[in-house]
Formats: structure tokens, C-alpha cells, sequence
């Protein structure tokens, strides 16, 4: 199942606040930048954000869950916090904060 694009619409809009923010469709999935750095995935209409040293700020551990069949875990954000602009908005900047920048791709 993919997901909608109202529901990708909706997260862009709640974490709008959290830098430069921008998706990319991907096999009917979606993975949600931040700063150009990968933060996030929308798959199956929930959102998982990736780990990182400060995630347990946010989530426990009881929410680490595959985004997709083979994947590594993710933190999978209960829907009744998407509401929550300014948690989703801090949860998603922190994150992209600690993250590396993406390697530069090599040219052929």
C-alpha cells in the first residue's frame, strides 16, 4: 500500500518551521528532507524518523518499527502527535541537526 499525498502534505505542513523542507517520492513512499539531509520516511501513510543520538528525547524505544519489509529499524510517531506542530517541528530539526550531510554523489 502506498501512501496518500495529503498525508505527506499535512507533515510538510506541521514541521514547515524545522528548516528546508522537502520530499521525494519513491516507489509510492516518500522520504522527507530537512536541510538536505534525509530525516524521515513516510511509508504506508505513518511516519518513521530516523535514529539518532537524540531521539530518545522524543520517542522510547518501543516505537522503533521498520518503515518498510527488510528496512532498519525507525522511530514510528504515533498519529496523535502529528497534531503537535511544535513537537513534530523540534523532533524533526534535532534530528536533522545531529545528522551528517549526504556524501557527495561521484561523477561519471
Amino acid at each position: 500500500m502506498s501512501s496518500q499525498s495529503s498525508t505527506i502534505d499535512f507533515l510538510v505542513e506541521q514541521i514547515h518551521k524545522a528548516g528546508e523542507i522537502r520530499y521525494r517520492k519513491m516507489f509510492g513512499e516518500y522520504a522527507l528532507y530537512c536541510n538536505e539531509k534525509v530525516v524521515a520516511f513516510v511509508c504506508d501513510d505513518q511516519l518513521f524518523i530516523k535514529p539518532t543520538s537524540i531521539s530518545n528525547e522524543f520517542l522510547d524505544d518501543s516505537h522503533l518499527a521498520p518503515a518498510y519489509p527488510g528496512s532498519k529499524n525507525y522511530y514510528r510517531v504515533p498519529e496523535d502527535k502529528w497534531d503537535d506542530s511544535d513537537w513534530l517541528t523540534d523532533f524533526v530539526r534535532q534530528t536533522a541537526q545531529v545528522l551528517p550531510l549526504p556524501k557527495p554523489k561521484k561523477k561519471h
